[in-house]
């Protein structure tokens, strides 16, 4: 069994992450809450929420950062709805968070499972880079990170998770460069090939009324595909962590590259480029390709075949 620590800014696309996770049957020991897609108080909320709706254990979430390390967060867009969940809606729940924050949530995980412990980063790095300030030995301790972010193409402008909070990204790659096990980084040219469809959708959801999660998946989805289709990518989805959540427990969807990953933290701040130099340490594994139909399949069987 997988076991995994999520650090999340939930967000419709974390949530199905997180669903996918648990319908998996990975070990969650802890979930991370960062300002982003919606602010950190909501993150919280969403998180425990689904662990309610999904009727899961008592998996810790902690709150996290507000803010980015350095300067001001960028302006929020309406990608996700006023709650991050799109239509969809969370059952009111009795959980509540830790009384540690996130950063001492990712140390205490992975001091507690050694070689073991999988990260999963699918927001803003400010957690993470907090937490390598407190345990700069996160990379030895880790049995593997996957990070949703940055964009490899050369085109912008900057995926949202490494613009809110550059230097909290430039912090993580640095921290990883030249370590044995480098952090497998899957960035918008590879999430974008990967979409959720309506007819996707359908097969997920299947026929009739949906159970619960089922439901909220598909309202969440809905709002997801008229987003996307207001920007003018057409009625899909893209579905950037789930697949880093796929990633996380199955690396072999995906082919790789080692790569020294640079932020820019000045001029286009979150920008990312890609290099490869006997004179530079790598410090990420990039995603270059993903097997699509097989990760397709097991989003929809496992997810399709879950319930509370």
């Amino acid at each position: 069994m997988s076991v995994v620590f999520a650090d999340v800014d939930t967000g419709i696309d974390d949530a199905l992450a997180l669903i996918y996770l648990l319908a998996s049957g990975a070990d969650v020991v802890g979930i991370g809450s960062t300002d982003g897609n919606v602010g950190v108080d909501q993150v919280c909320a969403n998180n425990l929420g689904l662990l309610e709706l999904c009727g899961a254990g008592d998996i810790p979430v902690s709150r996290g950062a507000d803010r980015p390390l350095a300067g001001e967060r960028p302006r929020r867009g309406d990608f996700h709805g006023r709650n991050g969940l799109g239509y969809a809606e969370l059952p009111a729940s009795s959980r509540r968070v830790t009384d540690y924050d996130s950063a001492a949530a990712w140390v205490a995980a992975a001091r507690a499972y050694p070689g073991e412990l999988i990260g999963l980063a699918t927001a803003p790095l400010t957690n993470l880079a907090l937490a390598l300030r407190a345990e700069p030995a996160l990379p030895e301790l880790l049995r593997r990170l996957v990070i949703m972010g940055g964009v490899f193409d050369g085109r912008g402008p900057a995926d949202w998770n490494t613009r809110v909070d550059p230097q909290a990204a430039a912090e993580v790659y640095a921290a990883w460069a030249g370590q044995s096990r480098l952090p497998i980084v899957c960035g918008l040219d590879l999430t974008r090939t990967v979409a959720m469809t309506p007819d996707i959708l359908a097969r997920l959801a299947g026929p009739g009324t949906p159970q619960p999660v089922l439901r909220f998946v598909v309202d969440a989805m809905r709002f997801y595909f008229e987003s996307h289709r207001d920007r003018g990518f057409g009625y899909l989805a893209y579905l950037h962590d789930p697949l880093a959540a796929a990633v996380a427990l199955d690396p072999q969807l995906v082919t790789t590259r080692e790569a020294t990953v640079d932020v820019d933290l000045t001029g286009q701040p979150g920008m990312t480029r890609a290099m490869t130099s006997p004179a530079r340490k790598p410090n990420a594994q990039l995603a270059i390709e993903v097997n699509r139909e097989e990760f397709m399949e097991r989003l929809i069987m496992r997810v399709s075949s879950f319930g509370p």
